[in-house]
């Protein structure tokens, strides 16, 4: 089985750094193939944290080689940087270890300042404010900069020209000046230096590893309910964050996947703005936060948390075609003296047993709960399902009942080794 895509399946922020981390030991190559540096995975190895945003989360395993595939949008500053941070942890020790796909876009000082200016309108989506919906429209557009792009001074000066000059109106009506051309295209070119060595045909590269029998294991980013296609739209990101999406961000076929596990975390959370149907507004939201350190890895906002959403976990079961599920944080709900988990909802008085994808149906919908009994006990040092106290396994059971997906992995902590492995990726 060399070919495994691992994503959320929430509202992102699921653990997804941690999970590929501990499937990386068995993987020869890992991609990230959507999304950019909104994407903060936070791995913690040893007491010791390290967040990456574009960077695949394989990275801390050093035979293992990081893709970056040809649908992520990439701050070529924000990429320069993190190889820095990551060599001087020792990691990433040869341009080799690291592939960035040439036909990947890149995200210029101009696709910031547009968001900013949009999210200060009434109407804002709550982003990251890192030019990620900018940098995905011009490419729709088709006058988008590539990576490969870095490369060749006057085809990139061409195409910020251009870009400046269609943005001028909207930025100037919005009360701002345009940014200087000559500084990003000079800005641009030396991180383009600096990324040269790294910088090539991703999809050729992985179909050679996957032609070759290498386990290779494709790192979403998001979450599954912000799928620009499938999620709460408008309320969602803009690339696909299904595992479809492996295919189209890397240019390898669907014939190739083999499996695909969704991670959830034991409730739910959710950043920005957004319909949810079981958020907390209350003690128990906080506590949860607290508890889970719910702030992002990007930037630090508190996160909403509420009780997991068994409907929106099938939808993102079924859109994704799971085929084994991955729990974490379950060791945050400790010393709740019950767990509630939504099973269906009510809208306008009738039950519903499945996520509408309209934004302002989930926004009326009463989730209806069930209730299971809760834990004191300690679960660090789980490290098989049976070590788990029967009712936080009981939880975990209910769970996997619930959505018709198995377990395969339970996350009883932040670092590495507060782990219970079930089934093994890669059919290892």
């Amino acid at each position: 089985m060399p070919a495994l895509v691992v994503i959320g399946a929430q509202w992102g922020d699921e653990g997804k750094g941690k999970v590929v981390d501990l499937f990386s030991e068995h993987a020869d190559v890992v991609v990230r193939y959507a999304g950019g540096a909104n994407a903060g995975h936070t791995l913690v190895i040893d007491g010791q944290k390290l967040v990456t945003h574009l960077v695949p989360s394989g990275v801390l395993h050093k035979g293992t080689i990081c893709v970056i595939g040809d649908g992520t949008v990439i701050d070529p500053h924000t990429l320069v940087d993190e190889i820095a941070e990551c060599r001087s942890r020792g990691l990433l020790p040869e341009n080799s270890h690291l592939v960035v796909g040439h036909r990947a876009h890149v995200i210029l000082p101009y696709h910031k300042q547009i968001e900013a200016l949009r999210e200060k309108q009434a109407n804002a989506i709550g982003t990251t404010l890192r030019g990620i919906g900018p940098a995905y429209e011009a490419k729709a557009a088709r006058r988008g900069v590539r990576v490969g792009d870095l490369l060749r001074p006057d085809r990139l000066r061409t195409i910020v020209q251009q870009n400046i000059d269609a943005l001028a109106p909207v930025v100037e009506h919005m009360g701002e000046a345009s940014l200087s051309v000559d500084t990003i295209v000079s800005e641009a070119l030396a991180a383009g230096e600096k990324l040269a060595p790294h910088i090539g045909d991703a999809s050729v590269f992985l179909a050679e590893a996957l032609g070759a029998g290498k386990n290779v294991l494709f790192e979403g980013a998001q979450g599954a309910l912000l799928d620009v296609d499938h999620g709460t739209y408008p309320y969602v990101t803009s690339s696909s964050t299904i595992a479809g999406g492996a295919c189209t961000g890397t240019g390898v076929g669907p014939t190739s996947i083999d499996d695909v596990i969704g991670i959830t975390k034991a409730y739910t959370t959710r950043v920005g703005a957004g319909p949810f149907p079981t958020e907390l507004d209350d003690a128990e939201g906080e506590a949860l936060r607290q508890a889970g350190d719910e702030f992002g890895a990007t930037t630090g906002r508190p996160r909403r948390c509420g009780w997991l959403d068994i409907p929106a976990l099938r939808h993102a079961a079924r859109i994704n075609g799971l085929g084994g599920l991955a729990i974490t944080k379950l060791d945050v709900l400790r010393g709740l003296p019950q767990v509630r988990v939504c099973v269906a909802y009510e809208l306008d008085g009738k039950r519903i047993e499945s996520l509408p994808m309209d934004a302002e149906d989930v926004g009326r919908l009463v989730p209806v709960y069930e209730s299971l009994p809760g834990w004191e006990e300690d679960l660090s040092g789980a490290r098989s399902i049976d070590d788990l106290p029967v009712n936080a396994r009981a939880y975990a059971e209910r769970v996997a009942q619930l959505v018709g997906v198995d377990i395969v992995l339970v996350s009883v902590g932040p670092d590495r080794a507060e782990s219970i492995h079930i089934k093994p990726p890669f059919g290892g």
